[in-house]
């Protein structure tokens, strides 16, 4: 089994839509540290908006040096179809990588309507998405290892 300290995790975080993005990756942070995974097991990675997740979490687990990767960004819908795509697609694309590369990829990129919602689900002391990405990634190499 391996050592919490032996652990690697990618963020990937969209730059686009920081009033989400950040407060999740604080929260994700201080819950990783929480747990005994220290900020120096943790690389971060930016991208500019969500359409460009899935290519990074792919060339980040091509590197097989990560044992998981956890992806923020936030989609707000508006007036066209544009919300739905990138939604859809940035989804897609990040469990296509996680299959191939058999690597969790902690999807916590928001699509809501509100945006007051994702600013709500990423700043919250309780349910907030950033804790609960730290919980999942850490969940996920137990249980893969176990597997």
């Amino acid at each position: 089994m391996k050592n919490k300290k032996d652990i690697r995790v990618c963020i990937i975080s969209s730059s686009f839509r920081p009033e989400v993005t950040v407060p999740l990756e604080k929260h994700c942070l201080a819950t990783l540290k929480r747990e005994g995974v220290s900020s120096k097991q943790v690389t971060f990675v930016r991208v500019p908006g969500a359409m460009e997740i899935p290519l990074a979490a792919k060339k980040v687990a091509q590197k097989a040096v990560y044992d998981a990767i956890i992806v923020f960004g936030a989609i707000y819908k508006g007036k066209t179809y544009h919300f739905e795509q990138i939604a859809g697609e940035c989804s897609r694309g990040c469990m296509d990588v996680s299959l191939q590369y058999e690597i969790p990829v902690v999807f916590e990129v928001l699509a809501v309507y509100d945006p007051k919602d994702a600013i709500e689900r990423a700043t919250r002391k309780v349910e907030n998405k950033g804790s609960e990405a730290a919980l999942t990634v850490l969940a996920m190499i137990t249980l893969l290892q176990k597997i």
